[in-house]
């Protein structure tokens, strides 16, 4: 993309001559003659852990494709509509009442997608990304390891070379939504003569390939959105990989730097606007006051004023360093400060929420209260996604602020010198 901070005024125009203004009149039309309409105060139930939400986001994917609203960031040559983030912006604004596929941009769109984009061949490009994006096609992430903790480029999943074909085996877990993807994007080892970042390549994997066992991990909030997968002699063929063989690293490092702007909310790829459905709705204080029996406490005010400061600042954040790395003022590192504020204002906002629910968040009293402690349940996931927050602080450090290096005992060491577990 060439998006320039000008493209921000409603009289720029794309290469199609249409100002983003007529756009945006345009689209206002199809939205209200093709898509459901909602209530945005009172969204759908949407459980990421179940099949028919991702079944309905389909649906819903395939109208914007065949009405030409999906993609809009993504090239034409690709199914998409190659216009600036303006345009992008500038849409999601006229979704707001009405139901749309949001589940699909994380980790569809915004991460696999994007990553692939970036570092694809041509043809997994034309297949893949226009499969997702006319509602087809759902990509995944298959990265963590059972024993792998954050540390990526450690992965042990191994890809083996034997006649034409490549031998996966192992195991990846934490897989965001494995279960309802047709594809994933897998980083094995290939080479373990080398040193860990040497080593690796990446792969894309149809899901339901013989050699692919899945089980889904049931989370502390009884929600079951995470997956495990087994390999086992999985099979697959030089057009599988993503990159170049051994330079796996390089397509995980993209992928990561998609993933932290994702998370933080920062990607031009995500399409529509505000939360998946009723659990994730913005926290409404005044009402939550209310509820609580505490409209008046000038100490609750304080803490939601604490927390919708957060938020605002977070939205002012995310445009800021959108803008700062399209520019070169910030280097594509500088996805990891939206994503560990982001972290930061979703625990402010759960631990805000809870304070003032009281014990009513904690005990189901008949007065809905508890549904803030059901969330407060899932608070540290912001920081773990993209990374923990201590790795986004080491890359902030390290790659926008010039500190050195934090110390590793196996840099550069062949991987299979390297000291693994109890060994």
């Amino acid at each position: 993309m060439t998006e320039t901070r000008s493209v921000r005024a409603e009289s720029v125009q794309a290469d199609t001559g249409e100002s983003i203004a007529e756009f945006v009149r345009r689209a206002r039309v199809w939205l209200a003659d093709n898509m459901p309409p909602i209530d945005p105060t009172d969204l759908p139930d949407v459980d990421r852990g179940k099949e028919a939400p991702w079944l309905r986001a389909k649906e819903l994917q395939k109208k914007l494709f065949e009405g030409g609203f999906a993609g809009i960031c993504f090239p034409r040559e690709y199914g998409g509509l190659g216009l600036p983030y303006a345009y992008q912006k500038a849409f999601d604004n006229e979704t707001r009442n009405y139901e749309m596929p949001i589940i699909l941009n994380t980790p569809t769109f915004t991460i696999c997608a994007a990553t692939l984009l970036d570092t694809g061949t041509e043809e997994q490009k034309q297949q893949r990304i226009r499969a997702v994006l006319s509602g087809d096609e759902i990509l995944v992430q298959l990265l963590s390891e059972p024993s792998g903790g954050s540390d990526l480029a450690g992965v042990i999943t191994r890809a083996d070379r034997k006649g034409d074909k490549w031998i996966i085996n192992g195991a990846k877990t934490w897989s965001t939504s494995a279960f309802a993807a047709d594809y994933g994007l897998l980083l094995a080892r290939t080479d373990w003569n080398v040193p860990k970042h040497e080593g690796l390549t990446m792969f894309l994997v149809p899901i339901n390939s013989p050699g692919i066992t899945m089980r889904r991990i049931k989370q502390v909030d009884g929600g079951e959105e995470f997956c495990e997968e087994f390999f086992d002699g999985l099979e697959l063929e030089d057009d599988a990989v993503v990159g170049e063989v051994n330079g796996g690293w390089a397509v995980a490092s993209r992928q990561l730097y998609h993933e932290r702007r994702a998370v933080g909310g920062g990607s031009e790829f995500a399409s529509g606007i505000g939360a998946e459905g009723k659990s994730e709705q913005p926290i409404g204080y005044p009402a939550l006051l209310a509820a609580a029996g505490q409209p008046d406490n000038e100490r609750l005010q304080e803490i939601a004023g604490r927390a919708l400061v957060h938020r605002a600042v977070k939205d002012q954040l995310i445009d800021h360093v959108y803008h700062a790395v399209l520019d070169g003022s910030l280097p594509p590192a500088g996805g990891s400060i939206i994503r560990i504020f982001h972290a930061e204002t979703v625990q402010c906002e759960m631990d805000s929420a809870l304070a003032i629910a009281g014990t009513g968040g904690v005990v189901d009293d008949g007065s809905d209260l508890s549904r803030f402690g059901d969330r407060f349940l899932s608070r540290q996931a912001a920081s773990l996604g993209g990374g923990t927050n201590e790795i986004a602080k080491n890359i902030i450090g390290e790659r926008i602020l010039g500190f050195p290096r934090e110390y590793a005992a196996d840099r550069g060491v062949p991987f299979n010198q390297v000291k693994r577990g109890r060994t």
